[in-house]
């Protein structure tokens, strides 16, 4: 009888997955299991005790043996060539001798990944779930986090809903320009009156228009030690609106809000600091490309060194190796691919 490992390799090749969209299928259930420990068991150099993953896999050979019928039919020619390959490389393991590189036990065939639309790693998934908390409950919060962790995206993410507005701030932004910005979010006409006056109707269309959430982006640049009107202005809008408020910012926000306006500081309901990309977020972006294990720990490197890692550089890192992947036909992420993408950048 073919051993566990040998069944599950042909499983894999027959119905077009790779040992990195397994693994990550039984991680989404709760069990802990790597590329690297899938790649292991099946390669017989799995140093634990492999039951309770032996287990699953046995249940995961019950639940595709519908799709393998399927592919057996559609395809049986492919399948005998696929059992063939199998069985040489279980017979050059069993002699002690490598696999054939060519029909390895990894993947089929090494394949160009695609980037996820929207990655919901841990911080993406707070922020928005702060929004909407904000919005569903007319509350205040403040997000704050290193340039570069995703912060922006996320917001601007959910400021594609409905009755969410999205103001962007700079330093050289006046009271009066705060207060467009505001009505030009919420479309009303501009009006030349003074602040006060065009402040009082932006209220009163919060009061009517209930269920919105104002985003307040780079808040840090409303607030110094010389002046803080710009944010006594969000506040005005906090005590007399019907509506939720993020304010978002650089680290230095949070402090600056405890010196200067301790009063603004008191009426957050919620506060989230972003904590950047982990090592298992990085490794679960990275299912679905054929990359190499050594490539693998530059790139976490790259999103999460102390000195300039974060999300964006990980993500102009991957926009540029795609790039050159594509102009070489390139299908598996090497070192050398990630030195070329790093020469085309400023770091």
């Amino acid at each position: 009888m073919k051993s566990l490992a040998e069944r599950v390799c042909l499983r894999l090749r027959i119905i077009g997955m790779n040992k990195a969209e397994l693994a990550w299928q039984f991680e989404k259930e709760g069990m802990k299991c790597s590329r690297s420990m899938m790649s292991q068991y099946l390669n017989g150099k799995y140093p634990s005790d492999p039951a309770k993953l032996e287990q699953r896999l046995e249940r995961w050979l019950e639940e595709t043996e519908e799709i393998e019928a399927d592919r057996r039919k559609e395809n049986p020619k492919q399948v005998e060539k696929f059992i063939q390959q199998i069985e040489k490389q279980f017979a050059e393991l069993a002699s002690g001798e490598e696999p054939d590189s060519e029909n390895g036990l990894e993947e089929a065939a090494p394949r160009l990944g695609q980037k996820p639309e929207v990655f919901e790693s841990d911080d993406y998934i707070n922020v928005v779930g702060i929004c909407n908390l904000c919005q569903q409950q007319r509350g205040n919060a403040v997000v704050v986090g290193r340039s570069g962790y995703g912060k922006t995206y996320s917001l601007k993410q959910y400021a594609r809903l409905p009755r969410v507005i999205y103001i962007e701030c700079n330093e050289s932004m006046s009271c009066r320009d705060l207060v467009r910005r505001i009505e030009k979010q919420l479309g009303l006409p501009k009006r030349y009156g003074t602040n006060d006056e065009r402040l009082e109707e932006i209220i009163d269309f919060f009061n009517i228009n209930q269920g919105y959430l104002m985003i307040v982006d780079e808040a840090d640049k409303l607030i110094n030690k010389y002046t803080i009107k710009k944010i006594e202005l969000l506040r005005t809008i906090i005590d007399s609106a019907s509506v939720g408020m993020v304010l978002a910012g650089e680290l230095s926000l949070e402090a600056h809000l405890a010196t200067y306006d301790e009063r603004f500081a008191n009426r957050m309901d919620f506060a989230y600091r972003l904590h950047g990309l982990t090592k298992e977020e990085i490794k679960r972006y990275l299912d679905g490309w054929t990359i190499e294990e050594a490539a693998i720990e530059v790139l976490i490197d790259r999103a999460k060194n102390s000195k300039n890692g974060c999300f964006r550089l990980f993500d102009r890192t991957m926009n540029n190796i795609i790039r050159i992947m594509q102009e070489k036909n390139k299908s598996v992420i090497t070192e050398k691919v990630i030195g070329e993408a790093s020469a085309m950048m400023m770091l």
